[in-house]
């Protein structure tokens, strides 16, 4: 599985085939995808960049669709319990996930400067982390990875 938020890809079937994944897996798990959660995997799919909940709240807000907190933490909640977006622990923000429905570790590769952000595959079996959790008797049942640094376009502008 490669980065998506760096490549360059069709951004329209991009959205349309992850919903679509997201609303079969929910079909067949017996799980609501109401018109909130949806719309708030929509705004989370639309720019590959991770946003906020009171970032979500105001767009909800401005679509008539709820102005309380709870209305974009219940729809957050929901996505991620259900591994369709991920919290990106260093923004204090959400993104949606890349691989909705299947088993991965993520790992999250943010741009300081434009706040793009690319969800990749981490080993963590096999790679540094996992054999030093190993050396200790340690079984590592989730991780996230969470880097920052510049993406290939901002690399290419000047500071």
């Amino acid at each position: 599985m490669e980065p998506i938020g760096f490549a360059r890809h069709d951004h329209k079937t991009c959205i349309a085939d992850s919903l679509s994944a997201v609303e079969s897996l929910c079909a067949r798990n017996g799980l609501q995808f109401t018109p909130v959660r949806r719309r708030v995997l929509e705004l989370l799919l639309q720019e590959h960049q991770a946003l906020g909940a009171y970032e979500i709240l105001d767009r909800l807000r401005d679509e008539g669709m709820g102005s309380q907190p709870p209305v974009a933490y219940r729809a957050l909640d929901f996505l991620v319990k259900n591994g369709f977006a991920h919290k990106i622990e260093h923004l204090n923000a959400f993104t949606a996930c890349a691989h909705p429905g299947q088993t991965h570790a993520p790992m999250f590769l943010i741009c300081r400067s434009c706040n793009a952000v690319a969800e990749a595959t981490a080993h963590v079996s096999t790679d540094t982390l996992g054999k030093t959790a190993k050396e200790q008797g340690f079984l590592i049942e989730k991780a996230v990875i969470e880097a920052e640094g510049l993406c290939p376009n901002c690399q290419d502008m000047p500071e």
